[in-house]
């Protein structure tokens, strides 16, 4: 059974014959019979008497029109929906780093939300890339660009990056903060390694957080992306040395998505979130 089976009883109980069924229904009169009996079959039910040439429904048919009408009721409903929600609408997964999440993009939402009122954003955090081939993300955010894949892959901005130390030497050696050896050739790592630090580091993490807080300690020493270093620039007991190179962000979207109104909102969205970082 399905909806259209249902609008042909509702259909007969108002017109009262199968010749108006069928001119509402703009279907042939038969046709209005022959599936009228076999939603009859399918129920077990007998929905309508023929009194004086007039189709009278059966206790049962009301019972059945009862239900059609509050399925009638959701499908207007489900109708109205676009209508109250102005603008795009559409629930999009965001995988990216930590950092990224927190300190570029979630700044950022709540605004975008509020403006958006039909959309929503799902944040997937992690250090380790979002297979896209298995549909786990519908945008991805990456410090490096993939060799391939099904997806566009467009560059989103570049990232500064400052090697921190304390503004003051020490009387020990300070500890050095250094990548995991599968990020050897990130530019973070290159620096290290040309300065001789690489070989020296003493704590490894793919965390630009707990480099961080090491560094914030004075103790330590290690390489950073801008969007982490806000406290750390102002900080005068630091001294914060820019890196000449610059990290490249990679923008990855869903091939299916390229033409979808609600995802280019988002995608606009992501890009300004980048462009306003990148001018502070």
């Amino acid at each position: 059974m399905n909806w259209d089976d249902l609008r042909i009883i509702a259909a007969v109980r108002e017109e009262g014959t199968y010749a108006g069924a069928s001119a509402r229904l703009r279907i042939d009169e038969t046709t209005v019979a022959r599936r009228l009996a076999r939603i009859q079959r399918t129920l077990g039910l007998r929905l309508f008497e023929a009194v004086d040439g007039v189709r009278q429904p059966t206790q049962q048919c009301e019972m059945v029109l009862a239900h059609v009408q509050a399925i009638a009721g959701h499908i207007a409903a489900i109708d109205k929906i676009g209508e109250s929600l102005p603008g795009p609408i559409g629930r999009f997964r965001i995988a990216s780093t930590n950092s990224i999440a927190e300190e570029i993009l979630s700044p950022r939402a709540s605004q975008f939300l509020v403006q958006n009122p039909g959309l929503t954003l799902q944040f997937l955090t992690s250090s380790e890339n979002v297979k896209f081939s298995r549909w786990e993300a519908d945008l991805a955010i990456r410090l490096r660009k993939p060799d391939k894949g099904d997806f566009t892959i467009s560059k989103l901005s570049e990232i500064r990056l400052y090697f921190v130390e304390p503004a003051v030497e020490l009387d020990f050696e300070p500890i050095v903060c250094s990548y995991p050896q599968d990020l050897d050739l990130i530019p973070e790592s290159q620096f290290l390694k040309a300065n001789g630090l690489q070989q020296r580091s003493r704590c490894i993490t793919d965390n630009v957080r707990i480099i961080r807080a090491l560094i914030q300690t004075r103790r330590a020493v290690g390489v950073l992306p801008g969007h982490i270093c806000a406290e750390l620039l102002a900080d005068r007991r630091l001294r914060v040395t820019p890196l000449q190179r610059r990290r490249d962000v990679w923008l990855l979207v869903q091939s299916h998505l390229k033409r979808d109104r609600a995802a280019r909102v988002v995608i606009d969205w992501v890009r300004d979130c980048f462009h306003e970082f990148s001018r502070l």
